[in-house]
C-alpha cells in the first residue's frame, strides 16, 4: 500500500497546486438526490447513467464511481482515429495495446479495465449488451486466452459519450461485468457535421486517412434519425532493423462503417427506438520472416524456387461486424416499461498471402519439379452471433423514506459460435510427416475439418435493482440477479452500495458485490491443429476443445463460470463549483479464472504423453478453470476549470494503480504435480503484468477566442514479462522501465462551424525498453507494451458543421 499512499499524496498535491485536468471528461460523482424541479431544468427529458436504473437520473445520483467522457471534441480534434486508442489516452483505468507479431490479435485491438482481461469488461451500446468478437487471443503480450469487444467497429463520429462504471456490476448487468462496465452512447442530435483526418509516423509510414460524417434528420412527428458514415485507411508501419527481413509495426487496415441511431415518439413519453450498424474491414499483419537459400528454413519452411531471398507471410483478415437494437419504451400506469431485441454478429475470415505450404513445394521437388506451391490460401475462420431479449420495468416511489426507485426485469440470450475449415492446401502435410516440408500455410496454418464447430447455448436471467434515498444525505443501492445457462448451470449474484454526504464538500461511497463471467463459447469450443518442430522433430500440436476426446482423455474438466468478489471504498471532494476530486480503492478477487494452459507432452508429463501419443497428438493445450487471482488498486481523478488571462483553462489528472497477483494454481486431479506446466512463470507474468500497473494522465486544455490548445502527459508504469527460456534457465525476465509520453495540438476556428487542428503524438519519440529479441513474445527487440512501438506521429484534422 506504500505505492498507493505515495500516489495519493503526490497526485493530490500536484492537482491542488496546478488544478490538473483532461479535456473532454466529466466526473459522475455520487451526490444526494437533487430537488426535482431543479433537476428537471438541468437534465434532458431522458437521461441514462450507467449503474443506475432510475428514470431521469443525473450524473450526481449514483453511489458508484462513473467516468462520463464526452467524445464530441476528440472526434473533431483528437489525435487518435479509433475509439480504443482514444480511450487509452483519456481514461487511466482503460487499457488497449495495439499488438504486433501476435497473429489474429494484430487485427483486433482488445480493451480492458483495471488490469484485468478484456473478457472481464462488459460493453453496452445505448444501455444494451454488445456482442464480443469471434476471435480468442492466443498470442501476444496481453489478453492471452481472452475474447473481448472490438470497440473500433463503432465510428467515433457516431458517439456522443462513453460512460465507464469502475465497479463490479454482474448483479445489475450479468456476465462479464467483473472489472466494470462501459456504455457507449450514440448521437441523436439534429444537424450535420464532417471531419477529415490525416496522420502518419515521423518515420514516414503508417499513413492514416479518415473521412467521417454524421447527419441527424427529423423523421415522423418529432422523431430523429442519426446517420454516420466513416472510412478508415491505415497503412502498415515497420520498425524492424534496417538489415532485418521482418515487418514489425501496425497492421494495415481498410474499413467502412455505417451506423443508424434514432427514435420515434408515439405520444407522451412513449417511443420506439432503434440502432443499426455495421462495419466491413480488411486487415493485414506480418508473421515472422522465413530465411532464404543457405538457411535452415529450406526445405522445412521455404522453397528456393519460390523465395530464394526469404519472405514474410502476411496474415490477412476479412472482419465483418453487425449490431442492431429495436425497442419500445412506454408508460404503464406509474411504471416505465422497456422491451427490446438486440442482435450482434462478428466474423473473421483468414487469407494468408506471400506464403507457401512447404510440404507441397517439397513434394513437387521430390517428384522432379521446381519445388512450387500456391502462394496464398484460404485458411478458414470463425464467427460469433448473439441475440438478446430484454424486458425492464422501473418506478420511483415518493412515499417511502426520502424516495425509492424499484427496477426489475428479465433477459434471454442465445449465442452461436462457428469455426470453418480452410482449403486443403492450407493445412495438409503433402510430403508426409518427417519428409522435410512443414505442413500448412506458413505464417498461419488453416483450420482443419476436425476443427469445424457449430455450437450454441442460451441463458435466461431475472434481476431486481432497488435504490433507496434513506435520507437526503444517505443513499443505498441493492441488486440481485439470477441467471441460468444451458451449458453449465445457474448463478446468483448480489450487490450492496451506499453513499453518505458528510457535508457540502465531502461524500463517502462504497460497494460490496459478487460477480461472475460465463466461459465464452470461443474458449469452450475453439479448436486448432498444427505441426510444430520441437528440437527438430515434427510434432502435431492440438489446442483441444473442452469436452472433446483429447481433453477428456487428459482429464480436463468441463469449463464453468469464473466467480468474483468486488470491494470498493471511495471519497469525493467538491471544494468549489469548478474543482472535483475522487479517490476509490478497490479489490477484486476472482476464483476459477479461465486460462490457456501450457503445452503438455511426453517430456514434461510422460503419463499424459503416452495417452496423447495413442491419439496421434504430440503436444496438447487446453482452456482450464485453473487459477485464483487478487487485484488491488486505486482510481484517482482531479478536475478543475478556471479563467487564465483572457481565456479559460481546463485541467485534469487521472491515475490508476492496479496490481494483479495469482494467489492459487488449481490443477485438475489428472494434472496434480504439473502446475508449472499448467501455468508457467511466463504465462503467470502475462496475467499479472500484461498491462502497466500504473497509468496516469495529466492534461491541459486552454482556449482563447478562435484559438485552442491541448497538452497531455501520459505516464505508463513499469512491466516485467517472462521470456521463452525462463529464469530457471538463467535468463532474467524482461523488464520494461516506466515511460512517459506527451501529446499536443493546436486548433484554429475559422468560424464557429469550421475548425482546423494540427498536432503531435508522442512528442519525444519514446519507445519501450530494449530486450533480447530471442526471448520476447514477438521476436522483436521489445513487445507491444505500454504505448506501442512506433514512436512520434503527426496529425491534422478539418471539422465542419453544416
Amino acid at each position: 500500500m506504500t505505492i498507493i499512499r505515495k500516489a495519493i499524496l503526490l497526485a493530490l498535491y500536484g492537482a491542488t497546486s496546478v488544478g490538473a485536468m483532461a479535456p473532454g471528461m466529466v466526473l459522475a460523482q455520487a451526490l444526494p438526490a437533487t430537488d426535482k424541479a431543479a433537476e428537471a431544468e438541468s437534465q434532458p427529458t431522458t437521461v441514462t447513467v450507467i449503474g443506475s436504473r432510475r428514470a431521469n437520473a443525473s450524473a450526481t445520483n449514483t453511489p458508484l464511481p462513473v467516468d462520463f467522457i464526452s467524445l464530441s471534441k476528440v472526434a473533431e480534434q483528437g489525435g487518435q482515429f479509433d475509439l480504443a486508442q482514444t480511450l487509452q489516452y483519456l481514461s487511466p483505468s482503460f487499457n488497449s495495446t495495439r499488438q504486433t507479431g501476435a497473429d489474429g490479435a494484430d487485427l483486433i485491438d482488445s480493451a480492458a479495465l483495471r488490469g484485468l482481461g478484456s473478457d472481464q469488461t462488459l460493453v453496452l451500446v445505448n444501455g444494451k449488451r454488445r456482442h464480443t468478437t469471434a476471435l480468442v487471443n492466443l498470442f501476444g503480450a496481453r489478453n492471452r486466452g481472452n475474447t473481448g469487444t472490438d470497440l473500433n467497429t463503432i465510428p467515433m463520429m457516431a458517439i456522443s459519450n462513453v460512460q465507464i462504471l469502475r465497479d463490479g456490476a454482474a448483479a445489475q448487468y450479468g456476465s462479464d461485468a467483473i472489472a466494470g462496465v462501459m456504455d457507449i452512447g450514440l448521437k441523436k442530435t439534429l444537424g450535420c457535421e464532417a471531419v477529415f483526418g490525416y496522420s502518419q509516423y515521423s518515420a514516414g509510414d503508417g499513413k492514416n486517412y479518415l473521412p467521417s460524417a454524421y447527419c441527424g434528420i427529423e423523421i415522423g412527428n418529432k422523431g430523429i434519425l442519426g446517420i454516420t458514415v466513416e472510412y478508415n485507411d491505415r497503412g502498415r508501419s515497420n520498425r524492424a532493423e534496417a538489415d532485418s527481413p521482418r515487418t514489425i509495426g501496425d497492421s494495415k487496415m481498410q474499413g467502412t462503417s455505417v451506423y443508424l441511431n434514432g427514435e420515434l415518439p408515439n405520444g407522451g413519453r412513449d417511443k420506439f427506438y432503434f440502432t443499426l450498424g455495421g462495419q466491413s474491414r480488411k486487415a493485414s499483419s506480418a508473421a515472422y520472416s522465413r530465411g532464404g537459400v543457405g538457411s535452415d528454413d529450406i526445405p522445412s519452411r521455404n522453397s528456393a524456387a519460390m523465395y530464394p531471398n526469404g519472405f514474410v507471410p502476411y496474415i490477412n483478415g476479412d472482419i465483418n461486424d453487425v449490431y442492431g437494437t429495436a425497442g419500445y419504451r412506454w408508460e404503464l400506469g406509474e411504471w416505465n416499461a422497456d422491451v427490446s431485441q438486440t442482435y450482434g454478429y462478428n466474423s473473421l475470415k483468414y487469407n494468408i498471402s506471400n506464403t507457401l505450404n512447404a510440404s507441397i513445394a517439397n513434394k513437387d521437388l521430390l517428384a522432379g519439379g521446381r519445388g512450387m506451391s500456391p502462394s496464398s490460401f484460404n485458411a478458414g475462420g470463425f464467427s460469433f452471433a448473439q441475440a438478446t431479449t430484454n424486458v425492464d420495468f422501473n418506478r420511483f416511489f415518493d412515499g417511502f423514506m426520502s424516495g425509492v426507485n424499484v427496477a426489475f426485469g428479465s433477459e434471454f440470450r442465445n449465442e452461436n459460435y462457428k469455426i470453418n475449415a480452410g482449403e486443403q492446401g492450407s493445412y495438409i502435410d503433402a510430403d508426409g510427416v518427417g519428409f522435410g516440408g512443414n505442413a500448412g500455410s506458413q505464417g498461419f496454418p488453416g483450420f482443419q475439418p476436425g476443427d469445424r464447430t457449430d455450437k450454441s447455448r442460451n441463458s435466461v436471467a431475472a434481476y431486481v435493482d432497488i435504490e433507496t434515498d434513506v435520507t437526503k444525505l444517505f443513499k443505498v443501492q441493492t441488486a440481485m440477479r439470477a441467471e441460468r445457462y444451458s451449458d453449465f448451470g445457474s448463478t446468483l449474484t448480489g450487490k450492496l452500495a451506499a453513499s453518505y454526504k458528510v457535508n457540502d464538500i465531502v461524500l463517502l461511497r462504497g460497494s460490496l458485490s459478487t460477480g461472475f463471467r460465463a466461459p465464452s463459447l470461443q474458449q469452450v469450443y475453439f479448436s486448432s491443429t498444427f505441426t510444430d518442430f520441437i528440437s527438430g522433430v515434427p510434432t502435431d500440436v492440438v489446442l483441444a476443445p473442452n469436452g472433446g476426446t483429447i481433453a477428456n482423455a487428459a482429464g480436463i474438466p468441463k469449463l464453468k463460470e469464473e466467480k468474483s468478489k468486488n470491494y470498493t471504498f471511495g471519497v469525493t471532494l467538491k471544494p468549489s463549483e469548478t474543482l472535483a476530486i475522487t479517490a476509490d480503492l478497490y479489490r477484486i478477487d476472482i476464483s476459477d479464472r479461465i486460462v490457456l494452459s501450457g503445452r503438455f507432452d511426453s517430456v514434461n508429463y510422460p503419463a499424459l504423453g503416452v495417452t496423447l501419443g495413442a491419439l496421434g497428438v504430440g503436444q496438447a493445450q487446453f482452456f482450464v478453470n485453473s487459477i485464483d487471482t487478487k487485484t488491488q488498486g486505486l482510481d484517482l481523478t482531479v478536475s478543475n476549470k478556471f479563467s487564465l488571462g483572457a481565456g479559460k483553462l481546463a485541467t485534469y489528472l487521472g491515475l490508476n494503480y492496479s496490481k494483479t497477483e495469482v494467489t492459487h494454481v488449481k490443477a485438475p486431479t489428472s494434472l496434480l504435480g504439473f502446475e508449472d506446466v499448467l501455468l508457467s512463470e511466463r504465462e503467470r507474468l502475462f496475467i499479472e503484468q500484461g498491462g502497466p500497473r500504473l497509468k496516469a494522465t495529466l492534461g491541459f486544455d486552454y482556449s482563447q477566442g478562435v484559438w485552442a490548445g491541448d497538452f497531455k502527459i501520459i505516464h505508463f508504469g513499469a512491466q516485467t514479462l517472462g521470456t521463452f527460456s525462463g529464469t530457471a534457465a538463467g535468463v532474467p525476465n524482461a523488464y520494461y522501465a516506466p515511460k512517459t509520453s506527451a501529446d499536443t495540438s493546436v486548433t484554429y476556428a475559422f468560424t464557429e462551424r469550421t475548425k482546423f487542428t494540427l498536432g503531435v503524438n508522442n512528442i519525444f519519440n519514446v519507445k519501450p525498453s530494449r530486450q533480447n529479441p530471442d526471448e520476447t513474445d514477438n521476436g522483436f527487440k521489445y513487445d507491444s507494451v505500454q504505448f506501442g512501438l512506433n514512436g512520434t506521429s503527426y496529425f491534422a484534422r478539418v471539422w465542419t458543421k453544416f
